[in-house]
């Protein structure tokens, strides 16, 4: 089949890959527009477009998706016949309809579980300890559309948000490429989605990021697990942020919330029942540490 693939980040590179090594032909790509970055104002692409330049792809940047006709004219000229999406904006209708089998999008959730722009987060700040992969067929209202395949992936106690995207993203390019293969080969039967078992999976905000110790220990680290290493959960200590990556659960009920137990080499934080302990974690304007190098030169 002839595809354009449509992506942004990392996520999104073992996907197109392993299209590019199959019998396949990906076209082109498109991706999100260059950005200016840091102090300098220096120039950065995208994961996508840095990996299709290598390999001599087309790569498309639309500023806007929604009522640009150039942009839908030149997808037109390539004729695909599959638009591939993984980890990329919101397409319109008169984008998505072109190719001839239309677009399918890869999902990081075992939808109708975590429709929305964090999936990966949620389910692990939530405690799952399953979460999914799902391609459906792009409809007009997001995450919603009719599945082809979907397949689950067990969350382990030590994964954070760092771990289960690279898993996630490694066991995606085989569902895409396996759903490329189903509609090549005509043989399947779209399956709708259940909209009484949706959940959703809201973008991650400053508010959500905020670590509230009056929450169980288990709540805490979960929170933990799903923002480590980006965005990171934080706290205020003195007037300073501090962001924590790793914890671990104790079994301790006699500290009170945000109390702190010590020693040069360990800290231990009450919470709402239980309590924490800090393995990792960065205070503002300083390194990631862990935490017995950060007890050398700081005291709580």
């Amino acid at each position: 089949m002839n595809i354009i693939f449509m992506g942004t980040p990392d996520f999104s590179i073992p996907s197109l890959i392993t299209l590019i090594e199959s019998k396949h032909n990906v076209l082109a790509v498109v991706t999100a527009p260059d950005k200016q970055r840091g102090r300098g104002r220096k120039v950065s692409f995208t994961s996508v477009k840095e990996f299709a330049i290598k390999n001599n792809l087309p790569v498309l940047q639309p500023e806007r998706l929604k009522n640009n006709s150039s942009f839908v004219d030149e997808l037109k000229q390539f004729d695909a016949d599959l638009y591939v999406v993984v980890a990329f904006r919101i397409l319109p209708a008169d984008v998505f309809e072109i190719p001839k089998y239309g677009s399918f999008n890869l999902h990081a959730s075992y939808l109708p579980k975590y429709r929305g722009a964090a999936p990966i987060q949620w389910a692990l700040i939530n405690g799952e300890t399953e979460t999914g992969l799902t391609t459906f067929k792009l409809a007009e209202k997001v995450d919603t559309g009719n599945i082809y395949l979907q397949m689950k992936i067990e969350i382990n106690t030590d994964d954070n948000l760092e771990t289960l995207h690279d898993k996630l993203s490694a066991e995606g390019s085989k569902i895409v490429l396996d759903t490329v293969n189903l509609i090549d080969s005509g043989d399947y039967v779209l399956q709708e989605q259940n909209n009484t078992l949706a959940t959703p999976a809201p973008k991650i905000t400053k508010e959500v990021s905020k670590i509230d110790w009056s929450k169980p220990a288990y709540q805490i680290h979960n929170l933990i697990r799903g923002l480590s290493p980006i965005p990171g959960a934080f706290f205020e200590f003195d007037g300073k942020l501090i962001k924590i990556y790793k914890t671990e659960l104790v079994e301790r009920v006699d500290l009170k919330p945000l109390e702190f137990d010590q020693t040069k080499k360990e800290l231990i934080v009450g919470c709402g029942n239980k309590a924490l302990r800090i393995l990792e974690l960065q205070q503002e304007g300083r390194k990631r540490m862990k935490i017995e190098e950060f007890l050398r030169g700081f005291s709580f």
